[in-house]
């Protein structure tokens, strides 16, 4: 008996929430402000925002509807800012965890300039090097055609002039490495000094 009373009693709420779920009704505007109740949307005001109302008319939910452009891209912007503030956030966490002093930092920043001037120093002496090689090996091609005026001057060999062009290029190649170090050493520089600002920043530093 216990056990029909308790089935009749769990079939009693199920019918009360399909009743309850029956009874839903959506409020909904249009674009002249008038609004409208039902328990569906229309389709043309499917795309509008609305609110469901239980059965003593309170909101429970609120429905978006279709988002203007201009939403749309207010939403990717506030995204984007966001990001941007938690970017930020981090930098800043390993800014303040990785240094103690502005000290710290402009000794690191010396350090990594003093690699790049390294690397300049190293290539610009083999740039000099290379440059007299060049100047050699045009002084010796200037013998044979086609760098001759000599019309009876023999081709030049074909090795002298392989060795010519690779000449070029090694220099050519090392020229780009010195500038590609000068542009690497001012980043560097301009880095460490916006982290200097930023650590006097979040430190209260004058």
């Amino acid at each position: 008996m216990r056990k029909i009373f308790v089935t009749a009693t769990l079939l009693a709420l199920a019918s009360s929430a399909v009743a309850a779920e029956e009874q839903k009704v959506f409020k909904w505007e249009d674009e002249d402000g008038n609004v409208y109740y039902g328990d569906s949307v229309p389709q043309q005001f499917a795309e509008r925002p609305k609110e469901v109302l239980n059965e003593h008319g309170v909101t429970v939910a609120e429905l978006e509807g279709r988002k203007t452009e201009e939403q749309l891209a207010q939403e990717q912007i506030d995204k984007e800012r966001r990001e941007r503030q938690e970017q930020q956030l981090m930098a800043d966490r390993a800014l303040l965890s990785t240094y103690l002093s502005v000290e710290e930092i402009v000794m690191h920043r010396d350090r990594r300039i003093e690699l790049f001037q390294a690397q300049s120093r190293v290539t610009e002496l083999y740039l000099r090097n290379l440059e007299r090689r060049l100047k050699e090996l045009r002084e010796e091609a200037s013998r044979y055609r086609p760098y001759s005026e000599d019309e009876n001057a023999p081709m030049i060999d074909e090795g002298l002039a392989q060795d010519l062009r690779e000449t070029k290029d090694t220099i050519d190649r090392h020229q780009r490495n010195l500038m590609k170090y000068e542009s690497d050493e001012k980043q560097i520089v301009e880095r460490f000094d916006g982290d200097i600002a930023r650590f006097k920043r979040l430190k209260g530093i004058d």
